[in-house]
């Protein structure tokens, strides 16, 4: 069986984490590590915005500050996330690997296996979506809302009807990036009191259609499920999901050294955060 290199970081700042993704995806790009499963934490905890979402328009930075949060523009598209009590995976791996289809969308699906499976894992009753049509778009979509979880990818994780996970995606330098949030508990009230809207009326309709449809684990679970646990889990099955053996090893310390780098002068800056 092929084997693929398993990276747990220990919690890390919004620009290095961010960062080590980029650096993972460039030293494989250059044939230095073989393809990559990454799970990580956040301190802080942080909002994270999309590639192409207004920062200064959509997020309330007063609100991010008095909440002590850290914030950062991600590579990937996609609306904003609150990495709190969650876990963040990405996916490394090379646009030509056999396991690959050319197609972004069903790359995204073969992907997304490692996630149906890690949630079957921990006993739930998860399904992939496709949102092939207009009506299942309609269905877990929410127009108007910058919170990521109320948008829909192209194959939706979801459980009991409700969205579970969030991923995007990028290709740079002939590479996959996937990363995403895995919602273990969430605080909706939180999130939604750091982006900004045009009434309260609106942040309370949007926040109530949120609910409608997306979910956490520790909400459709039954019982409490731990970090460690997801963590365990999310191991197990992306090894399934994409049929490999993942092996822990550690970045290396090019990887570790790009990364700093990487942070000093891209993700822990205005330019890159604030751009748009």
């Amino acid at each position: 069986m092929e084997q693929w290199r398993y990276v747990l970081t220990e919690p890390m700042s919004p620009a290095m984490n961010m960062a080590v993704d980029e650096a993972i995806l460039v030293a494989h790009s250059e044939g230095k590590v073989p393809p990559t499963v990454r799970f990580y934490t956040w301190d802080p905890a942080t909002l994270s915005i999309g590639y192409f979402q207004k920062a200064e328009k959509e997020i309330n930075f007063d609100a991010v500050r008095a909440n002590n949060l850290g914030f950062v523009r991600r590579a990937t598209g996609g609306r904003a996330v609150l990495h709190d009590a969650e876990l963040t995976y990405s996916v490394i791996v090379s646009e030509d690997h056999p396991k690959m289809p050319s197609s972004v969308t069903e790359a995204y699906k073969i992907i997304s296996l490692g996630l149906l499976h890690g949630f079957q894992q921990l006993g739930l009753k998860a399904e992939m979506v496709s949102l092939a049509s207009e009506e299942e778009k309609e269905k877990y979509s929410s127009p108007g809302s910058s919170a990521c979880f109320d948008s829909p990818s192209w194959y939706e994780l979801v459980v009991e009807g409700k969205k579970v996970a969030g991923s995007a995606q990028t290709r740079q330098k002939g590479v996959i990036l996937q990363h995403g949030s895995i919602l273990i508990d969430m605080d909706v009230d939180l999130l939604f009191s750091l982006l900004n809207f045009p009434s309260d009326r609106v942040r309370e309709r949007m926040m109530e259609s949120f609910r409608q449809k997306a979910v956490t684990i520790n909400e459709v679970s039954g019982r409490h499920i731990s970090l460690a646990e997801a963590i365990e889990a999310f191991h197990i099955g992306f090894a399934t999901g994409l049929g490999v053996q993942l092996v822990t090893e550690p970045l290396t310390r090019e990887e570790t050294e790009m990364a700093r780098e990487l942070a000093r002068t891209r993700y822990g800056t205005d330019e890159w955060n604030l751009r748009r």
